[in-house]
């Protein structure tokens, strides 16, 4: 099963950390990123997220499978929402599985800072203004 998904639907935080559970693991760390309704002073109305659906996928599962070897971990996820998303909804879940903690926070950052960075995945925000705008930020 895939460790890295995109998903045009709703995300399912429970689902996802039943994936993480192992009787190796004694600490589970999940990330999950907002929908906010501002950035860089200005009122945000929802927005809209585009992938290049194969890059992302192969790339997501790089950063996972690279997260896999470079931290003492059991087990690692992430989902990604693609498509039009309202104000407080979930787009990004991470969630991290190891025998101990300092595992599971640390894997956890890393690959939320990996995927904002190698992951071709676009935001268009839309300003309460009217107008709107394309992002692809780095940490």
């Amino acid at each position: 099963m895939a460790r890295f998904a995109l998903s045009a639907s709703a995300i399912d935080p429970v689902a996802l950390q039943a994936r993480l559970r192992d009787a190796r693991a004694g600490a589970c760390a999940s990330f999950e990123g907002w929908v906010r309704d501002h950035n860089d002073g200005r009122a945000v109305t929802g927005l809209h997220y585009e992938a290049y659906v194969e890059l992302a996928e192969r790339e997501g599962e790089a950063i996972l499978a690279d997260a896999m070897q470079r931290f003492e971990i059991v087990e690692a996820v992430c989902t990604h929402r693609i498509g039009e998303l309202a104000i407080g909804e979930l787009a990004v879940w991470v969630g991290v599985s190891a025998a101990h903690r300092d595992a599971t926070f640390a894997a956890c950052r890393w690959i939320i800072d990996e995927v904002k960075v190698r992951v071709p995945i676009w935001k268009r925000e839309r300003y309460a203004e009217g107008d709107a705008g394309w992002l692809h930020p780095a940490p």
